[in-house]
């Protein structure tokens, strides 16, 4: 792989977020062929991911991005800045400072999930819109059906200073999802990204 082409792709995905090869293709005036041969190089390195999203026709299409090794090529103190900021409120505040903020942030979701799910049909549908409202903000998230239950997996967080930092925020999400799925929805997480997991996969199914 040249590396020219290796920059232009890494900061494609940096500059402009997630995108399909064909996206690249273009954004780079670079043949599709050659855009997935440099593609599949750099996910052999762990520098990129990919996420299929099934449209409303046709084929699912293949969404890259920069995994977590990718966007560390282009540094930056995001992470420190996120953990002193929770430091020096914990400092100045104490631990109900902290829970405060977590519960201002779960609150503020839970208006913009409510108003978004509204119209949903059932649990599948809820389930789907969720998943776009979290890509939207960084998460890579899908669903899928397994054993007769849902699987709402995130392949990315984007949060992940601020959870690394207060597992609060990870407890706070999956309160919002209980919340916003109701009470007869079993939700359990099967798989977690800050205990060494690849993603965080939660498992979702009617309670009988």
């Amino acid at each position: 792989m040249s590396d020219r082409t290796r920059t232009r792709l890494l900061n494609a995905l940096k500059a402009s977020g997630p995108q399909t090869a064909g996206d690249l293709s273009s954004r780079l005036d670079v043949t599709p062929v050659a855009i997935r041969q440099h593609l599949d190089g750099l996910l052999a390195e762990d520098l990129v991911d990919f996420e299929d999203r099934k449209g409303s026709v046709g084929r699912p299409k293949r969404v890259w991005a920069l995994s977590p090794k990718g966007h560390g090529r282009f540094p930056d103190n995001h992470s420190g800045l996120v953990s002193g900021l929770l430091s020096g409120m914990k400092e100045l505040y104490g631990q109900e400072g902290i829970d405060r903020l977590i519960a201002h942030r779960q609150e503020t979701a839970r208006k913009t999930y409510s108003k978004e799910l509204k119209a949903a049909a059932g649990l599948g549908e809820r389930l789907e819109i969720l998943a776009e409202l979290r890509s939207r903000e960084g998460y890579m998230a899908s669903v899928e059906q397994e054993d007769g239950d849902y699987l709402l997996i995130e392949s990315h967080c984007s949060i992940c200073a601020a959870a690394t930092a207060c597992q609060g925020f990870c407890r706070s999400e999956m309160a919002l999802f209980q919340e916003l799925l109701g009470p007869d929805i079993s939700l359990t997480r099967e798989e977690h990204l800050l205990s060494g997991g690849r993603r965080c996969v939660y498992r979702i199914r009617e309670a009988l």
